[in-house]
């Protein structure tokens, strides 16, 4: 199939403050245009990405949800099993009260206390709240007490990541996992992977070039392995406006390269 773009959502291709993704229509177009599949690769559950991924009209293209634990396939819809979250859940309720108490997920939360930390509205916290495979929330205690937390999870197979703005416990599978995956079965002979927070690194490593997208709300990214060597680029400009401007010169890059792709 030749090349794929893999993405992360929020703060990357969706604007972090308004979610949406109209900054970068021009550099959609252009991958549409080319032929080239657009894989999402989010914290999301199927249920969220959904609407958005037929908003993009990505067809059956398959995408990548809740942090690289699962699938979302437009054929097989969203329902899936949920014993991964259940198992999460069960960790959390084995584990001392004082660990417990300073992490609030959002199988703690009602529909309207997803939507207050989400800032999403009412039905789109609904669907972030149909988690079958990881369990994202909110650590509000010290940070000794964190590292005790994860590691009393750690026993259950359970491990943390730090998102852009919660911590998701999940049972370790990573988006470069997956997206590893779903390049081979899609034939991929070349990925590029843009992201903006730490539950990126792995993805924006394996690719064949990575995309740092500057986010001025997030926690921002160290220095990568592969940036001194060009092969992991960062954007001046937030959000999906830098998305755009790196897709599109990424793009112009590989149609000079492969003219046939122009």
């Amino acid at each position: 199939m030749g090349l794929i773009v893999f993405t992360d959502l929020d703060g990357t291709l969706l604007d972090h403050d308004t979610y949406s993704w109209e900054a970068a229509r021009p550099a959609l177009d252009a991958l549409k245009e080319r032929g080239v599949p657009l894989v999402l690769a989010t914290s999301k559950t199927a249920a969220e990405v959904a609407p958005l991924h037929a908003d993009l009209g990505l067809g059956d293209t398959p995408a990548i949800v809740e942090n690289g634990a699962g699938f979302y396939r437009p054929a097989d819809g969203v329902a899936q099993d949920a014993g991964d979250h259940a198992h999460i859940r069960r960790a959390l309720a084995d584990l001392a009260p004082e660990l417990r108490a300073g992490f609030r997920g959002f199988a703690d939360m009602t529909a309207e206390e997803i939507a207050e930390v989400t800032g999403l509205g009412l039905d789109g916290a609904r669907r972030a709240g149909q988690r079958c495979f990881s369990e994202p929330g909110i650590w509000s205690g010290a940070d000794d007490t964190r590292a005790a937390f994860l590691s009393g999870l750690g026993m259950y197979g359970v491990r943390g990541r730090s998102g852009g703005r919660f911590l998701t416990l999940s049972l370790g599978r990573t988006k470069a996992d997956a997206m590893a995956e779903l390049a081979r079965e899609m034939g991929a002979s070349r990925t590029i992977a843009l992201g903006d927070a730490p539950n990126d690194i792995e993805m924006l490593q394996t690719a064949d070039i990575g995309v740092v997208v500057r986010n001025d709300h997030g926690p921002g990214l160290p220095l990568l392995e592969g940036e001194d060597a060009g092969r992991i680029l960062r954007t001046d400009l937030t959000g999906p406006a830098g998305w755009a401007a790196a897709m599109l010169s990424l793009l112009d890059d590989y149609d000079a390269k492969d003219p046939a792709h122009g």
